[in-house]
């Protein structure tokens, strides 16, 4: 079953910095889509529930360079 949840970037400025944090998200097994917006810092995800869990998205935001916020 697919969930969308709205993740909350730091730092994304400009549109590689979008694909950034889509690209190392989209590489986790379990998700099926990332969409980044650098005017509002989200980050929409659509995966599956029980194949990644919040801990590898914040591992991802940040091996790509930047912050979630709390």
């Amino acid at each position: 079953m697919a969930t969308t949840t709205v993740l909350k970037v730091e730092g994304m400025t400009c549109g590689h910095c979008e694909m950034s944090v889509q690209e190392a998200l989209d590489e986790l097994d379990g998700v099926r889509a990332a969409r980044a917006d650098r005017n509002t810092g989200d980050v929409e995800v659509t995966y599956e529930e029980g194949k990644v869990t919040d801990e590898q998205f914040r591992g991802a935001v940040e091996e790509a360079g930047y912050a979630l916020k709390s």
